[in-house]
């Protein structure tokens, strides 16, 4: 028998090692009941997912790290950056790369711009970012031993741009800017922090990782969405992530960078050891290459318009939840949210929030938390649509019988 703590002494058929992974997956949430709000982005879509699982199991063993032994994977990754670039209107001689996630692609715009600062003398470049940016700028500076500058928000809990004039300054490095913001689905004004930024000479770094792969697709809806992408004069850089709103498997994103010249700054080449150069645009070294082939198969098979139809079903799904929502006078939404990422909290002190989202928990909901203000969050997916009846009913449940305020975990993407 295997000892549980020790490395395993004897083989076990697969069958058995599949019964025992069967077993575990039990324990956590199921990716496909659309009870998850947040983490995974489920379409609904069949024949999409048995594509991307062909795909990948194709290159599922396949290493992306050197583009001279595997030119086809490389080819594959040029593609992606190249129509995410045609995407975002980004023009001209930008370059970029495909990274794991919005983390790698935000740490590695914070590189660029630390080495850009330190040319023009800086010794600790400064992150100017919203309270509201995700935590990978916070990570960014500890790694890369620079200095985040928060910039609080306005009432309508966007980045205050009268605020960060204040704060800008010359050790100012990036100026940073949420497309839309993962706490609130809020749109920070783009068009501004990046003209401020440009005025002081600074790097204008989007946070598109939620919306990246989401406006576009909006925008061709008839959304009105404010300008946010390299259309924008003064934005530098753009991160997407195509294993959210780009409903590929995770391990998929894309930085791309206005000049070429910034990119530069991203790779990492070395060759002062006995097996010559060596190159990375990324933190990681050897990287799967199944997140690049199924990001390029999405792309590929859906185009323009199959995900405009995906956003098609997306919009009515969120219309659909924030009318039901707004028909609760106990719950209100905070700010307003430009797609399917928003937050709600109660109205009254007689009601916690926290209590409420105890009471969905208990009816197998796993809704996310925020902490300013103490709210619930949602990040929808088109696949909710077949749950909406019954999350709207259980929520309106809960409402009505609020379970013992847990002060439960933050949930995060």
């Amino acid at each position: 028998m295997n000892d549980p703590t020790g490395f395993p002494a004897h083989g076990t058929p697969p069958g058995a090692l599949l019964a025992e992974l069967d077993e575990r997956l039990a324990a956590d949430p199921d990716v496909h009941g659309a009870r998850l709000f947040g983490l995974v982005y489920p379409t609904g879509l069949d024949d999409l997912e048995d594509l991307l699982a062909a795909v990948n199991r194709r290159y599922l063993f396949h290493n992306a790290l050197n583009p001279f032994k595997f030119p086809g994977i490389a080819a594959l990754e040029s593609d992606v950056v190249a129509w995410t670039s045609d995407l975002l209107h980004c023009t001209g001689d930008g370059g970029g790369s495909m990274t794991s996630g919005g983390t790698e692609s935000i740490l590695m715009s914070m590189l660029v711009n630390r080495e850009r600062a330190r040319v023009r003398g800086v010794d600790r470049p400064q992150i100017l970012a919203p309270v509201s940016a995700h935590p990978a700028y916070a990570k960014a500076a500890h790694y890369f031993d620079m200095e985040v500058v928060r910039i609080p928000l306005d009432a309508a809990y966007r980045a205050d741009v009268a605020a960060a004039a204040e704060l800008i300054g010359p050790a100012t490095a990036v100026v940073v800017a949420s497309a839309f913001s993962y706490p609130y689905g809020i749109m920070d004004p783009v068009a501004d922090l990046a003209a401020l930024a440009a005025t002081h000479g600074a790097g204008c770094h989007v946070d598109a990782c939620i919306g990246g792969f989401v406006l576009p697709f909006l925008e061709r809806l008839g959304v009105d969405v404010p300008p946010w992408d390299f259309r924008v004069p003064g934005v530098t850089e753009i991160s997407a992530d195509v294993h959210k709103y780009g409903f590929v498997p995770k391990g998929a994103s894309v930085v791309l960078h206005r000049d070429a010249d910034w990119f530069g700054h991203q790779v990492f080449l070395y060759d002062d050891w006995p097996s010559g150069m060596y190159g990375s645009p990324g933190v990681a070294g050897a990287r799967s290459a199944a997140p690049i082939a199924t990001a390029w198969a999405a792309l590929r098979h859906l185009g323009i318009d199959g995900y405009v139809d995906i956003a098609r079903d997306l919009l009515d799904v969120t219309r659909r939840f924030r009318t039901a929502l707004d028909a609760i006078p106990e719950l209100a939404v905070v700010g307003a949210p430009i797609g399917p990422v928003m937050a709600f909290t109660t109205t009254g002190p007689d009601l916690p929030v926290d209590g409420v989202g105890a009471a969905m928990d208990a009816r197998g909901w796993h809704l996310n938390r925020i902490v300013d203000p103490p709210g619930l969050h949602l990040m929808l997916s088109p696949a909710h649509a077949g749950v909406l009846d019954a999350l709207v009913a259980d929520l309106r449940a809960s409402v009505a019988a609020p379970g013992e305020a847990d002060g439960g975990p933050v949930r995060y993407s």
